[in-house]
């Protein structure tokens, strides 16, 4: 499904809707070349759970943890690793297995160590603004929640 956003602000928007319908332990692989949005979509979620700090992009800490509203956020951007078991090293496997939403940038380059995501956000650049294409692999076809956009309801 592909969602129109026509500034950085209805990114946060749609990162705040997102907020309200993700599960406690979700994952997501945020996909977009640099620039496009990624980070200003996760903070507008990280707004929405209460956060009131910066929300910079992980690119050269690989990894940024958020404990709010009693849930666990981590975001990650693995555009800086050489190698996918470089993600072992950093404790990849222990960071999934807790109940947390995890979003991973660059998840491409952890090919192999990754397991299938919840969620997959691709955003583009478009003439009015981004292109958020959205899709879901929800395990046993239960739906992760019903998000409601624009007058859309959008079933994730």
């Amino acid at each position: 499904m592909n969602i129109e956003l026509h500034s950085e602000s209805e990114t946060e928007l749609f990162g705040r809707q997102l907020w309200q319908i993700l599960p406690p332990k979700c994952l997501v692989f945020l996909r977009g070349e640099l620039g496009a949005g990624k980070t200003t979509l996760v903070r507008g979620l990280l707004r929405a759970a209460g956060h009131t700090g910066a929300v910079k992009s992980p690119t050269y800490t690989l990894v940024e943890e958020y404990d709010i509203a009693e849930r666990k956020v981590f975001h990650f951007d693995l555009y800086r690793i050489a190698d996918p078991e470089e993600l072992e090293l950093i404790g990849i496997r222990d960071y999934l297995e807790q109940q947390s939403i995890c979003f991973i940038e660059w998840a491409e380059l952890g090919k192999g160590f990754l397991p299938e995501p919840d969620i997959v956000l691709n955003l583009s650049h478009s003439p009015n603004g981004r292109v958020l294409n959205l899709s879901s692999n929800s395990k046993n076809n239960e739906s992760l929640g019903n998000l409601h956009w624009k007058n859309k309801d959008i079933l994730l």
